[in-house]
């Protein structure tokens, strides 16, 4: 309730007595506030002083001695114990140097051995000192100048003669053992650098040669479907016109992977604008020729027209016209490829990806036969099977190629892709012909001339050099950037 002020009758009136209480009050208030913090900071240096004396005790040159702990009157330190304490300190820090210059001298040779007995002694000396003055060290024990005078002096000596000991022998062997733990680093490093390296190559060779199980399911289960419907997925008796118009736009996809050469063909039908005017050929080996048939007869891809046809039905592919069929005879070659033994297998970590066996199959070298393939087209667009399209490539065929056979992407990024990582140049013929540092390209999108092809016979030329291939004397990985597509 509010009270106002202005009747007389309820204003308090002052007390002289009062304001005399108040003023005394006011000291022993201060008084008792004083006593609380030199109380608490009286504390406080107790816990000091205890854990003090916690970290003397727990030193292993005084292990065994009791602990002493200081009262709250104890406020001030004893200085011949701090001068002890840092003596103490002292000896402890040497012997600990001292024990290590050793422990860096057995590293070392033979002729070092005087300096590790020496050092030994010395680290022992240090230890037999602080070990005779335990009971001079006690914190419970009384402590003279003398004693602390004698403890000093025989520290301060052994302490010289430590140091003159560390700078007689740094120059014997302290460089020496940083150059050869360098070493030693460098080397393990090394090691571990080139045992991951083997790993890592060894085991990309086993996914190479390895089929996921979940894509040999399916294209089992696509030849069950083909099996059981033969008449549903047969070939057409005449093939469609389409397939040979050169002013369609052509594709040719070599795979053996029936999912993804059926991913590169639906992502450029979804990017196409018109893709009923898109022909895409898709070459793949007798094995898989049923799945993959079934694969692109299960689904409408917009009007786009698909050929689907096996390297064998190409009849002018024999040994007698191709050299990499007379090569994959070899029996050197199919050891180079399907050794299977881990310590011959990665003796050559350098090449060792262009020993995936897929080198070996037909399907890796049609590239360098399109025009024979293909002998009524113009142009067309070789998509490798892990390509993803992403827009409409219509406008490749507008590109004016000035007369050039292959329109590619660069990948020259440091050492990568250069001629260097697929040629071999300590042969004559390879070192006089090639650029070692010359830049390769990509062979996931090629966009090829036929017609420059055909007039610069660069499939002749690719011949040329394959059957100057001897094994794999010339070659790391293929001719294909050998033959440089007539450059």
């Amino acid at each position: 309730m509010a009270i106002s002020d202005r009747n007389p009758r309820l204003i308090p009136q002052r007390n002289p007595n009062r304001r005399v209480r108040r003023f005394l009050l006011l000291p022993a208030a201060a008084a008792v506030l004083f006593l609380l913090s030199t109380t608490i900071t009286s504390s406080s240096s107790t816990a000091a002083a205890d854990e003090g004396a916690m970290v003397i005790s727990s030193d292993p040159y005084f292990a065994g001695l009791p602990i002493h702990r200081r009262s709250v009157l104890a406020v001030r330190s004893d200085p011949l114990r701090e001068r002890a304490n840092l003596i103490r300190k002292q000896a402890g820090d040497h012997a600990a140097l001292a024990a290590a210059y050793a422990s860096y001298a057995r590293k070392l040779k033979l002729e070092n051995s005087k300096q590790v007995r020496l050092f030994a002694e010395l680290s022992q000396n240090f230890s037999a000192l602080l070990g005779a003055a335990r009971p001079l060290l006690d914190p419970a024990a009384p402590l003279d100048e003398a004693s602390l005078r004698r403890f000093e002096h025989e520290v301060k000596d052994r302490i010289r003669a430590s140091r003159q000991l560390i700078t007689d022998a740094k120059d014997a062997f302290d460089n020496q053992l940083k150059i050869q733990k360098l070493k030693d680093t460098i080397f393990a490093v090394n090691e571990q650098l080139s045992k991951a390296k083997k790993q890592g190559a060894f085991s990309s060779l086993i996914a190479a040669k390895s089929i996921p199980k979940s894509l040999h399911c399916l294209a089992m289960r696509l030849m069950e479907k083909r099996i059981a419907h033969p008449d549903r997925y047969a070939d057409p008796p005449s093939p469609p016109p389409e397939l040979e118009d050169p002013r369609l736009y052509h594709y040719a996809i070599f795979s053996d992977n029936v999912l993804a050469a059926s991913v590169v063909v639906n992502s450029a039908v979804r990017n196409a604008k018109e893709p009923w005017k898109h022909v895409f050929h898709v070459v793949t080996d007798r094995m898989n020729l049923g799945a993959m048939q079934v694969m692109f007869r299960l689904k409408d891809y917009n009007g786009a027209h698909i050929e689907v046809k096996a390297v064998e039905n190409y009849n002018f592919l024999n040994s007698s016209y191709v050299p990499v069929l007379r090569q994959l005879e070899s029996a050197n070659l199919q050891k180079f490829y399907f050794e299977n033994k881990l310590e011959n297998a990665t003796k050559d970590t350098t090449n060792m990806k262009f020993r995936n066996p897929k080198y070996l199959s037909m399907l890796n070298h049609l590239r360098f036969y399109l025009p024979e393939m293909y002998p009524k087209l113009h142009r067309i667009l070789f998509l490798d099977d892990d390509v993803v399209v992403q827009r409409d490539l219509t406008g490749l065929w507008k590109i004016d190629m000035d007369g050039k056979v292959n329109g590619a992407v660069e990948t020259c990024f440091g050492s990568f892709h250069r001629y260097a990582q697929y040629m071999n140049f300590s042969h004559p013929l390879i070192k006089e012909r090639f650029n070692p540092k010359a830049c390769g390209w990509a062979y996931g999108m090629n966009f090829f001339d036929l017609d420059a092809w055909r007039r610069e016979k660069c499939t002749e030329q690719y011949h040329y050099w394959q059957n100057l291939v001897s094994g794999y004397l010339l070659c790391w990985l293929t001719c294909g950037y050998i033959c440089a597509f007539c450059s």
